[in-house]
């Protein structure tokens, strides 16, 4: 196998990577926030954020260093519309799901300390995780739109 086809490899399995791990992250907080179960709140989020930094933060490292690297042996342009555009969405799922990493934080830690003192979850836990469903929405649809452009490559 090739260096380019090894890592296209990588890079394919770091994409898959972020996208899995990014909608098994959303789906499993998502259904314990629905569920209201202080208890199992907190044991999904503590999961979570540990999944966060174990999948999710080294491919969002690896992804832009296979990308660049196979740009430059793949003969691409770095001004190639469609690369442009890849690399605007991949910053703005960034520039969410660094917040997102920190709601997740913040829900974990309001549900622990909900769970010790045997009280309901607070209001900031219901606002963290509005704004965490919010801006989950543009990532995974910006993720989805960087695969097009991978693939089609308009």
């Amino acid at each position: 196998m090739d260096a380019y086809l090894a890592l296209k490899l990588l890079h394919v399995i770091g994409a898959a990577v972020l996208f899995g791990t990014g909608a098994g992250i959303a789906f499993f907080m998502w259904m314990a926030h629905r569920g209201g179960e202080v208890r199992v709140i907190h044991a999904t989020a503590r999961l979570v954020v540990i999944a966060d930094f174990v999948f999710t933060l080294p491919a969002v490292v690896a992804q832009p260093v296979t990308g660049a690297v196979l740009v430059h042996l793949g003969g691409h342009g770095w001004d190639d519309k469609w690369l442009v555009w890849a690399l605007i969405l991949y910053l703005v799922t960034g520039t969410c799901w660094i917040p997102v990493v920190f709601l997740q934080i913040r829900a974990r830690d309001l549900a622990a300390a909900a769970l010790a003192s045997g009280s309901a979850l607070p209001w900031d836990y219901y606002r963290a995780m509005r704004i965490w469903f919010a801006l989950g929405w543009p990532a995974f649809l910006s993720v989805v739109a960087i695969f097009a452009l991978m693939i089609f490559k308009p």
